[in-house]
């Protein structure tokens, strides 16, 4: 030990990232709330607590997908191969057959490699389209509720940024506006747009948290109006193929015909590929350009390995139809799951929900102020869920229910929410 030195204050950090740790994500909160020690320290066995606040797929992988990577692996010169850099942008094989993935599953016209960017996954593809389109001061139109980390990427990819929400949950009759009023909510949507000229509208289909998805007329006028004002219209695809009607029109639009038009996609849902890092983003090429630059200063380039199986298993799947069949299967068994869901909520719940349209998730009305209601409802019933505040404002006394995770043990959801029916 060194006596007689001076004490030193270590140097500050940065004032956005100081300013962003005082404010954490809601979903970053609720997951350090149900690790094992906190548990522990409320008095709760951890394997007696059931979590309904995992926004993940609990699905299998395809079969051929794991194949893909065994072939990869136990060839030496492949895996070899693996270990080496691949384009900024990525493979161009993999760029190719993603192109045919969504002219295959939805029928996207004339998509190319030239439109397709390759990244680590769409949360980190997000932060650069932000970076990329986004300036200090511009305005980017979010809807309320939508995904919590859309906020946190504006922040640290474009500080000084504005958002402005659109409002699609009424939370006075926890309905869904744009299925209930679709010519009021796309009136307001143009109020909106022209008071406040947002250089970008992100909008999910289907959406976290609510698992709602924007009808085809708002599409639209969404589209038509970005498209006139010179703005950016962006579509978070995340959950595309976890979708239980026949598809929108939007869900086969293409950069080809619509520049204006970008769709983040990733692979962590539909092929369960959460900490296989692999996503795309789908734009006019200039904007695939500046992507570029931007990720040479990001990620290097995507991951090398996963972009070999990927191809590999795409260029099979896709004329064999197994991918299809696969989507469809999995796709089954999340419909099944958020029937069970909704059904145990109607049965000892007795709130107002929302009816997912696909993805993983409901919201409930509890009635009361959701952040306060949480961690008691934890305790009193070993049973997690998610506060919505961070969604946005109208869903203040909601809670997000994830059925995603135990799309497998669907008992296990009847029981939680059996339990959580006990302190509503």
């Amino acid at each position: 030990m060194i006596t007689g030195m001076p004490s030193v204050t270590a140097p500050a950090l940065s004032s956005l990232v100081r300013a962003q740790m005082s404010s954490p994500s809601p979903i970053r909160q609720i997951m350090k709330m149900a690790e094992r020690q906190n548990i522990v320290a409320m008095g709760l066995n951890p394997d007696d607590v059931i979590s309904f606040g995992g926004g993940w797929v609990n699905h299998e992988a395809p079969e051929e997908f794991r194949q893909a990577y065994v072939e990869v692996a136990s060839d030496p010169a492949l895996f070899h191969k693996s270990g080496g850099y691949t384009a900024t942008l990525g493979d161009m094989e993999c760029r190719e057959q993603i192109a045919q993935f969504e002219a295959a599953l939805f029928g996207v016209p004339r998509l190319g490699a030239e439109h397709v960017a390759l990244g680590i996954g769409s949360t980190q593809l997000t932060h650069d389209l932000f970076r990329t389109l986004v300036d200090p001061g511009d305005t980017v139109m979010l809807l309320d509720p939508t995904y919590a980390n859309y906020e946190g990427q504006l922040a640290f990819a474009t500080p000084g940024a504005n958002i402005v929400r659109l409002r699609v949950v009424d939370p006075a009759t926890w309905t869904y506006l744009p299925e209930a009023d679709a010519e009021g909510t796309a009136r307001e949507f143009r109020r909106l747009f022209d008071q406040h000229k947002p250089k970008l509208v992100l909008f999910g289909a289907p959406d976290n948290p609510t698992s709602q998805i924007v009808p085809q007329a708002l599409a639209e006028a969404m589209l038509e109006q970005t498209r006139d004002a010179g703005a950016w219209l962006a579509i978070d695809f995340a959950y595309k193929c976890q979708y239980f009607a026949p598809y929108p029109s939007y869900y086969a639009w293409s950069p080809a015909d619509h520049p204006n038009l970008i769709g983040i996609h990733s692979n962590s849902k539909w092929a369960r590929g959460l900490g296989r890092r692999l996503g795309w983003i789908e734009a006019a090429p200039g904007v695939i350009d500046a992507i570029e630059r931007v990720q040479q200063c990001s990620i290097l380039c995507p991951d090398t390995l996963e972009q070999m199986t990927m191809a590999r298993y795409l260029k099979r799947a896709i004329p064999s139809g197994s991918l299809q069949r696969y989507v469809d299967h999995a796709n089954a068994l999340y419909k099944k799951a958020a029937q069970v869901t909704i059904d145990a909520v109607d049965r000892h719940l007795r709130r107002p929900r929302l009816v997912p349209a696909g993805g993983l998730y409901t919201v409930v009305d509890v009635g009361r102020d959701a952040e306060a209601f949480v961690p008691e409802a934890l305790k009193a019933t070993g049973v997690l869920v998610v506060p919505g505040r961070g969604f946005g404002p109208s869903l203040t006394n909601g809670v997000r229910i994830s059925f995603g995770p135990l799309v497998h043990d669907l008992a296990r959801i009847e029981e939680g929410l059996e339990r959580l029916g006990r302190v509503l």
